[in-house]
């Protein structure tokens, strides 16, 4: 198989140990069902939706837990690169950043990964797949079946984890296990789609395991039956790692990626393979799909009311309540999720949670930017949130991380009045560089050449306002740029 000679990796923050299985966490997606708190730009396994970290945060913490992982490979999109590479910080844990130019569903994500695993300790390097936005609270289970699966994976056997079922479950597919594999598990007697309700209470009935969606295997085993079964996909990405290459530490792939058909691993190559293998695993397992899921994993009153935030709900049943920020009240309502976040508020029957997804496909058709774009964006050094905007004016709230700074800019249509809140900056203002300190404030007119550095050991926190003509973010010419952005 191709090797590809690529620094792959910055320096690790801190090792998660050189265990013999290498993650391969799958951070892309848009997770619709989540919507509102669930954006294409601030996708579920970054929205705090069971806690005050992230599925992807506690992904990455159940992984460092245990030595028998090496540090993780993360595949995201070229979109997502920041806010990954934040909330890896944020819990200390390295990872390495591999960058989709848009998502191109699993299968070929799991040759990516298999090619990026090769190159980086060879086809015989055993790799897991999974995804970066499930619920296991028990990480010691976990990494005990992934030690099994790695077992039943080193004769050469591809492997997806089953997982025994906790009901009926219409939301997951199944797998019925088949003749007992000679390194462990069982070969794959078939997948089942997602099923109706009378089909599932038939399956678990029969022994079928839910679909948990990872998998194990040697890189070379994996590559091996990808050739077979989807030499196409193969192909596509291999040639879009040769026109790709390193991005601010990141490996970045050439822009025909996009172009490759979407396909799941499980129907490009697991239901095709003589290979394949399931693992049945016993424990606590969701996939947090959508409103009704996260009612059900999440503690709720003597009333099955669940509340987050500020929330105030009276004579009210099965209910799932959250708030972002503001005020969120309730009388007798029964079955219902209400989700408020500061642009957007969603109210429906907690049993139509699943149709979530077609009402945000509506807003995307009607132009609506809160369909896919959050109220706080993500950049290399930092973030900002608009906290108001009106008629020649927009207020925004600005983080910018310990040592960072953005671009040396200005712009044609407005100025901007800066007041430092919390921390220090340093602000460049034509020929002028100053310190300004928290309660202080600076003015830049329109057209001044000016930056902002955060010089200090903490975060930088300012609000922005701007006024004039034309307030958009592509009123920025930049001047010089840290991150090569024009």
């Amino acid at each position: 198989m191709t090797r590809f000679d690529v620094a792959l990796a910055p320096q690790p923050i801190t090792s998660v140990g050189d265990g013999a299985i290498v993650p391969i966490v799958l951070c892309g997606g848009s997770g619709t069902r989540l919507w509102p708190m669930s954006r294409r730009d601030f996708a579920k396994q970054h929205a705090p939706v069971l806690g005050a970290e992230s599925p992807f945060q506690e992904t990455l913490r159940r992984l460092a837990a245990n030595p028998v992982f090496a540090a993780p490979i993360v595949i995201t999109s070229v979109a997502g690169r920041f806010i990954a590479a934040e909330q890896a910080a944020a819990v200390r844990v390295g990872i390495e950043l591999v960058l989709e130019p848009e998502g191109r569903d699993t299968l070929a994500a799991a040759t990516l990964g298999a090619l990026v695993l090769a190159a980086r300790g060879g086809e015989e390097t055993l790799g897991l797949l999974l995804p970066s936005d499930h619920l296991i609270p028990d990480p010691d289970a976990f990494a005990a079946a992934a030690a099994a699966a790695a077992a039943a994976a080193s004769g050469g056997d591809l492997v997806t984890f089953g997982l025994m079922p906790r009901g009926p479950a219409t939301g997951y597919g199944y797998i019925r296990p088949g003749a007992t594999a000679e390194k462990g598990g069982f070969h794959i007697g078939a997948f089942v789609e997602k099923p109706d309700a009378a089909r599932a209470e038939t399956l678990v009935a029969e022994g079928y395991l839910w679909n948990a969606g990872m998998f194990c295997f040697k890189a070379g085993a994996a590559l091996r039956e990808i050739e077979a079964h989807a030499p196409g996909t193969l192909r596509a990405v291999r040639a879009a790692l040769d026109e790709g290459g390193m991005d601010l530490g990141s490996l970045r792939l050439g822009d025909s990626y996009a172009a490759i058909p979407k396909t799941s691993f499980d129907i490009g190559v697991m239901e095709k393979t003589r290979r394949g293998v399931v693992m049945p695993a016993d424990f606590t397992w969701s996939d947090v799909g959508d409103w009704r899921e996260i009612w059900t994993v999440s503690p709720r009153d003597e009333a099955g009311v669940v509340t987050v935030g500020d929330v105030v709900a009276r004579d009210s049943r099965d209910s799932y309540l959250r708030s972002s920020g503001r005020l969120v009240c309730a009388v007798g309502v029964e079955n219902l999720a209400v989700i408020e976040t500061p642009d957007a508020v969603l109210v429906c029957p907690m049993d139509r949670a699943q149709e979530v997804k077609a009402l945000v496909a509506t807003l995307e058709r009607d132009g609506r930017s809160e369909a896919t774009a959050s109220a706080r964006s993500y950049r290399p050094w930092g973030w900002y949130q608009t906290m108001d905007i009106g008629p020649r004016f927009r207020v925004k709230r600005i983080v910018v991380n310990p040592g960072a700074k953005l671009s040396l800019q200005r712009h044609h249509h407005r100025a901007e009045h800066w007041v430092v809140v919390h921390g220090t900056a340093e602000v460049t203002r034509d020929a002028e560089v100053m310190l300004v300190h928290e309660n202080q404030s600076v003015y830049l007119p329109l057209g001044s050449v000016h930056r902002l550095a955060n010089p200090g050991k903490i975060p930088c926190e300012l609000i922005e306002v701007q006024t004039g003509s034309y307030l958009e973010e592509d009123d920025i010419i930049r001047i010089e740029d840290d991150f090569g952005r024009g």
